[in-house]
């Protein structure tokens, strides 16, 4: 299946000539590593007296306020400053409420990390991973364990569930495999739904409001360890290659010392015995502690689908 995948991207790819987008007129990248450099004018900076974290949307931000609370008392500790946790509604949201300087620190999920590197100075420097470097996802398509859809194929003349239209696997790595392996086109061959929020697929696929949905597996199984959902009423018809994970990073302008404390608490947070663990050591693999890594690497299958799909990271 992951075979398929890449051979589909490759096909999408070879009909898409031009870059996906480029850095906002705002920002520059004189060192070419694709993310916006700090300012060049000390007046840009920015030091708020409290930061603003963000993670990704989550169908109930409550529960990942109190699973984020050791971290983010370990960076108020770390950095000196009051950290205040931001529950957002939307990818769009938390995306809009960068750009604007209302978010300092945040987490965006996999197909959201490009528009807000692009659009909102979004500087990624970790990710989940393993205590051994392993990290990443599958999208998967899951259909209702007792329906007729036994394989990709039957979906058409269905309602397939996606989750909102920056999302990677949840909607713009499907359509990509969905358009170029099999040929089912949205509104065509099957009718698309958006349900917001990969845990509101998952939920309406085993609730049997959605036929089919496309889905993060990582979620789909912390939601089944922690019984938020029923695993026996969903089934699995379709697995990906694997993906990167929440990119966690910073705005662009915040002040140096304070970007390098940010930083600095992300890799010397102590997970052992911590709510963060618990949470996402549910994962495959697990999720143990934060590892470094670059936007330009770990970043390159994702803008590579945005490429097959002709998205532009054009700013309003």
């Amino acid at each position: 299946m992951r075979r398929r995948f890449l051979t589909a991207l490759a096909a999408l790819a070879a009909l898409w000539a031009a870059p996906a987008g480029a850095l906002d007129s705002r920002y520059t990248d004189a060192n070419g590593d694709m993310v916006a450099d700090a300012p060049t004018d000390p007046r840009q900076f920015v030091d708020p007296s409290t930061l603003i974290f963000a993670y990704t949307p989550v169908e109930d931000p409550e529960v990942y306020r109190k699973v984020w609370d050791e971290f983010l008392a370990h960076l108020s500790k770390t950095t000196g400053k009051r950290v205040v946790f931001f529950p957002v509604q939307s990818n769009a949201a938390q995306i809009e409420a960068m750009r604007a300087g209302r978010l300092h620190v945040a987490g965006f999920n996999t197909g959201s990390n490009p528009i807000a590197v692009n659009c909102a100075g979004f500087v990624p420097f970790a990710m989940m991973a393993s205590k051994n470097n392993e990290y990443g996802y599958e999208m998967e398509i899951i259909v209702q364990a007792d329906g007729p859809i036994q394989k990709i194929e039957d979906l058409k003349g269905r309602t397939v569930a996606f989750t909102d239209p920056n999302s990677n696997s949840g909607y713009k790595a499907p359509s990509a495999l969905l358009k170029a392996q099999y040929g089912l086109e949205a509104n065509r061959d099957f009718k698309p739904a958006f349900s917001g929020k990969h845990d509101n697929s998952v939920i309406g696929v085993a609730n049997k409001d959605y036929e089919a949905a496309a889905i993060a597996n990582s979620v789909k199984n912390r939601m089944i360890l922690r019984r938020a959902v029923d695993g026996t009423k969903i089934r699995t018809i379709y697995k990906s290659q694997t993906f990167p994970t929440t990119g966690y990073g910073h705005v662009f302008n915040l002040k140096p010392e304070l970007a390098a404390k940010v930083r600095e608490a992300f890799f010397t947070f102590n997970w052992e015995g911590s709510a963060l663990l618990k949470e996402f050591e549910k994962s495959s693999p697990p999720q143990e502690k934060f590892m470094p890594i670059t936007y330009k690497e770990h970043w390159q299958v994702v803008r590579d689908i945005d490429a097959a799909m002709n998205v532009s990271y054009t700013c309003r």
